[in-house]
């Protein structure tokens, strides 16, 4: 069926130290865009903040910006928060993190297709839902069409592309797989030079195909630096984070001097890791 559209499911990794409005405009921008495509229906968001061992300096506990991101979603009807990431005791490379979110499309957890079960079995249903209750089951071993599975992509900002670039943070074949296996959404400002960094780089030009540049024409330069530094100073961070957001960092006292300097002077774990691998 050419009609049939492809389902997307978006991931956001990153630190969401803290999660900021934009990072929620993020979502809605690239859900517009693929939908104005014609071709896709955004299924679901995915917000997956990075773990501690990630080792980037400012950066608070999962617990905390797993909690914040959670709070910050809550009202969202598609927008979902993941800790699988975040409370794996190492580092894992985006890639990985992309493998595990497209295996469990392949794979739901029975204990869920259980669940979504038990209604149809409780007394006073209607008997005439039975028969088509196997419907769908049939289809299925009919044709093993693989496009029913949806896909996973990237959802970042043009910064993510561009740190593509950076010795050492990403590794070629990593980049290559989450190009050839998943693609970008990539939100970039409007007359930014997201185009040109993919034109100049070999790799982003070869699956050019799979990045989908979406152009922010409300610009939004609210990032979670900014949100800190305005912290520390004890300035006002009202209508830059959900309001549920900011009444969590002011209960818990997340951000300060004290807390901006975890890690520093640490090597930032990609970096390490790869740094090494490089040299073996």
């Amino acid at each position: 069926d050419p009609d049939k559209k492809t389902e997307v499911v978006l991931l956001a990794c990153g630190s969401f130290n803290p999660i900021t409005n934009m990072h929620l405009r993020l979502f809605e921008l690239a859900k517009d865009y693929l939908h104005e495509t014609g071709k896709y229906k955004v299924i679901k968001g995915i917000i997956s903040p990075v773990g501690d061992a990630y080792k980037k300096k400012g950066l608070i506990s999962a617990d905390h910006r797993v909690t914040m991101a959670k709070l910050a979603t809550n009202n969202s009807d598609w927008v979902e928060v993941d800790d699988w990431e975040s409370s794996q005791s190492e580092w894992l490379e985006t890639v990985k993190v992309l493998r595990h979110h497209h295996e469990k499309l392949l794979s739901p957890e029975p204990t869920v297709s259980l669940q979504n079960a038990l209604p149809l079995t409780k007394p006073g249903r209607k008997r005439k839902q039975e028969p088509n209750r196997h419907d769908p089951i049939k289809k299925k071993n009919q044709s093993p069409d693989i496009k029913n599975v949806p896909q996973v992509k990237l959802l970042c900002g043009s910064d993510v592309l561009e740190s593509f670039g950076i010795p050492n943070l990403w590794k070629l074949e990593d980049i290559t797989e989450i190009m050839q296996n998943y693609g970008l959404v990539c939100i970039s400002r409007a007359g930014n030079s997201t185009q040109k960094f993919i034109y100049e780089s070999d790799v982003l030009w070869k699956y050019k195909n799979n990045i989908h540049l979406v152009e922010e024409w409300i610009t939004n330069d609210i990032s979670s630096t900014k949100i800190r530094r305005a912290l520390r100073r004890g300035q006002s961070i009202r209508y830059l984070v959900p309001d549920v957001v900011r009444a969590y960092i002011e209960k818990n006292d997340l951000y300060s001097v004290e807390s901006e300097d975890r890690n520093a002077g640490v090597i930032l774990a990609p970096l390490q890791k790869n740094a090494s691998d490089s040299k073996n």
